[in-house]
């Protein structure tokens, strides 16, 4: 992306519209663009910071380095015991841990979508900007493989990756790819080429259920039921969280990618996946979760439940009729939430997560009349997030976009606002 349009984007707002010249795609829709409402200067420097986890441990340093305050030493230790609390938990419910491993695999050639009529084209996708290049499909290179992120049948996470075919080893950018509800990582096509044209190595994997990892249109409704009935996998968000710091200890370790420059965005629960894998692993270092991120236990307290519970109403169902109720209220809202994804509408809900992965750059995008995601649940953690982000002297790393008179939606606004997010913070 041209550096011309990058610096025209970049143009902090708070709650108004983007200037009429600026060539990002807020000049083209009306839309509510959120930072820190102390974010309205341009000059302020980047920190230079350090990603922490348990397996490794790096720096990343803009070219204006400032000491970091008393202040952001104790939000990211404090992250930190999130980020551990988080692992505990994950590796709770494991079918048993293995040293990772890759397999090869083949192209799908028929992509299992859990809908009754499964979509054919998205508008929003196809609207990524790509790069010109003659005969693409023939300088296009795809790979298929399997990794072994833990024992069982679900532990063989397919991996789809597209890059340009390339004489040099120049390390490049990586973005992961997090499909929504039902959906595989085929449908995912037109943002992995679109990527890859550009530059970037473009990753998309099926989460828990999904795709290859589905035998039948109910595969994923299944689980869900069997989580609470048993206790013993996490297939809403958590289990796939773990997939993906299993693929970040592969994509860190190839050739053609740069560690320090992986990028991770979803859809709808992809978005969640994006979320969450981005707190609990910061090796992702650039991160837009899209239609995702909402307040979970804000939700119950708020009775603002219901479109997201719809969602997956199945698994309610199972057990509203477990605990003798007439009809789901947020009782059984809780209890579900609490059996398949624990800690989900508590210590790991969005006010405590979504600050946790500051200082790394954080775009979130949703609609604005998203019924799933509601604004007024996002208060919490918007007002928290900014707060970690200007500890950190990196107000400039975190935007929230509303796009009005959109639901649960994800718009090629949305689409293109996440590509020029990518490119300001993961291209040289």
């Amino acid at each position: 992306m041209h550096r011309s349009l990058l610096n025209a984007h970049q143009q902090p707002l708070s709650f108004t519209l983007a200037s009429s010249n600026s060539n990002s795609p807020s000049t083209v829709l009306s839309h509510v663009a959120q930072t820190c409402p102390r974010s309205l200067h341009t000059s302020a420097p980047k920190l230079s910071y350090k990603y922490r986890s348990s397996s490794q441990t790096r720096s990343v340093s803009d070219s204006t380095e400032t000491a970091m305050s008393p202040a952001m030493e104790e939000a990211l230790d404090d992250a930190q015991k999130l980020r551990d609390e988080f692992l505990k938990v994950l590796r709770s419910r494991r079918s048993g841990e293995v040293p990772l491993s890759v397999e090869p695999a083949k192209p799908v050639a028929h992509p299992l979508f859990q809908e009754a009529s499964p979509p054919t084209f998205s508008e929003a996708m196809n609207a990524c900007p790509k790069a010109n290049i003659p005969n693409f499909k023939d300088k296009l290179h795809e790979e298929n493989l399997y990794l072994i992120t833990e024992e069982g049948e679900q532990g063989r996470l397919p991996v789809w990756i597209l890059s340009m075919k390339e004489n040099n080893t120049q390390k490049r950018p990586a973005v992961v790819f997090l499909h929504s509800t039902n959906k595989n990582k085929e449908w995912l096509r037109p943002l992995l080429e679109a990527y890859a044209s550009r530059g970037y190595v473009a990753i998309a994997i099926d989460s828990r259920y999904h795709g290859e990892r589905a035998s039948n249109i109910s595969t994923y409704r299944d689980a869900l039921i069997s989580s609470w009935k048993k206790g013993d996998t996490m297939p809403f968000l958590f289990d796939t969280t773990w997939d993906l710091i299993k693929l970040a200890d592969y994509l860190t370790q190839r050739e053609d990618v740069d560690p320090t420059r992986i990028g991770i965005t979803g859809e709808s629960l992809g978005g969640m996946h994006a979320w969450f894998a981005a707190a609990a692993d910061t090796r992702y270092a650039v991160v837009v979760p899209i239609i995702g991120v909402q307040g979970f236990r804000w939700a119950i307290d708020n009775d603002k439940w219901q479109a997201r519970v719809d969602s997956i109403k199945p698994v309610f169902e199972a057990a509203r009729i477990d605990l003798g109720k007439t009809s789901i209220d947020k009782e059984v809202v809780e209890k579900v939430w609490d059996r398949i994804a624990p800690g989900l509408a508590s210590k790991f809900d969005s006010p405590y997560t979504i600050p946790a992965i500051a200082p790394r750059p954080l775009l979130i995008v949703n609609g604005a009349e998203d019924p799933r995601c509601p604004l007024a649940g996002l208060e919490i953690p918007k007002s928290r997030a900014c707060k970690a982000y200007e500890d950190a002297q990196s107000i400039h790393n975190f935007k929230f976009i509303a796009e009005p008179g959109i639901g649960h939606q994800m718009t090629a606004f949305m689409v293109k606002e996440a590509s020029y997010w990518f490119d300001q913070f993961l291209m040289p």
